[in-house]
């Protein structure tokens, strides 16, 4: 078998010409099924069937093997079979049907409330770094803004007597979203210092000091600089993710959230419900019938 896994190397990097990477990466994968193999007596690709993937797929996995990387062992070993059929060592593959198990979804890094609290409070000897970043980060966290809609706001599209902001979501989607009163002030106090740069006719809320909008990876090195002055590393999806975490275990309200989000589907939502047993259990205390404990 090692012969016939060395054939399709070659065929890998002679005909097909992939990067000593991949081909590295091609390796690997197949060396880990073909030591299977070989604790099994498998001394020929033909001898392989469905039974011996998913027996090895199973091995893999208790070890520790993550999902990802055993779907990239099952990518490689369908080129492989694929390559055998053309050689005519295999009539099928053997592989047709097996899919790797699903790795569990990591959950979105948040801060706490406290925590928040803290990146948020600005301290810039610059008025202008000082009131933008303030307002970008008080904007972000008050409507639960992606980065790109935040560079995309223009003034027109906050309501100061309603405590609004239209915010353009993916796909060009608009949502109006409720604006809090310490994001309004903030915005209030940013646009102070911002008329002293902008250029005539800009639109953009958050500006450079050269007077254009500012662009995404500005913003992003803007996060970089509070979280080395606060001591601990944020970036604004996890602004976001801690917006949507605190308004979920406040409210509870999964749609709500969803809808302040923008996501389309519940389920890209539901990511948030990683509530702490103890929100939990002080809602199972007010909410349950039973759960309220009566004097004897």
């Amino acid at each position: 078998m090692l012969q016939q896994s060395q054939s399709f190397c070659d065929y890998l990097q002679q005909v097909r010409q992939v990067s000593p990477h991949t081909l590295a990466n091609y390796r690997r994968d197949l060396d880990k099924f073909i030591h299977y193999c070989d604790s099994q007596n498998l001394d020929n690709i033909s001898a392989v069937n469905a039974h011996h993937i998913r027996q090895c797929i199973a091995q893999l996995h208790r070890q520790g093997l993550s999902g990802r990387s055993i779907q990239r062992l099952l990518s490689a070993l369908r080129s492989w079979f694929r390559f055998a059929i053309k050689e005519q060592w295999i009539k099928q593959d053997p592989s047709t049907g097996i899919s790797a198990p699903k790795s569990p979804k990591p959950l979105p890094k948040t801060m706490d409330v406290d925590q928040t609290a803290d990146f948020m409070s600005v301290d810039h000897e610059d008025d202008f770094y000082g009131a933008r970043d303030s307002a970008i980060l008080e904007t972000m966290y008050s409507s639960g803004l992606r980065l790109a809609e935040l560079t995309s706001l223009n003034i027109i599209d906050i309501d100061f007597s309603a405590g609004t902001v239209l915010a353009r979501g993916k796909g060009n989607k608009q949502r109006l979203l409720p604006l809090g009163k310490l994001a309004i002030n903030a915005i209030k106090q940013w646009l102070a210092q911002r008329k002293l740069f902008a250029e005539q006719d800009e639109p953009a809320v958050f500006i450079s000091k050269k007077g254009q909008r500012l662009k995404p990876r500005s913003i992003q090195a803007r996060f970089n600089r509070q979280s080395l002055a606060k001591g601990h590393p944020v970036n604004p999806h996890m602004l976001r993710h801690s917006f949507a975490s605190h308004m979920l275990e406040s409210s509870g309200d999964l749609r709500a959230v969803q809808e302040l989000l923008g996501h389309a589907n519940i389920s890209t939502t539901q990511v948030y419900t990683h509530l702490d047993f103890q929100h939990l259990a002080k809602v199972y205390d007010n909410a349950h019938p039973r759960a309220q404990k009566k004097d004897d």
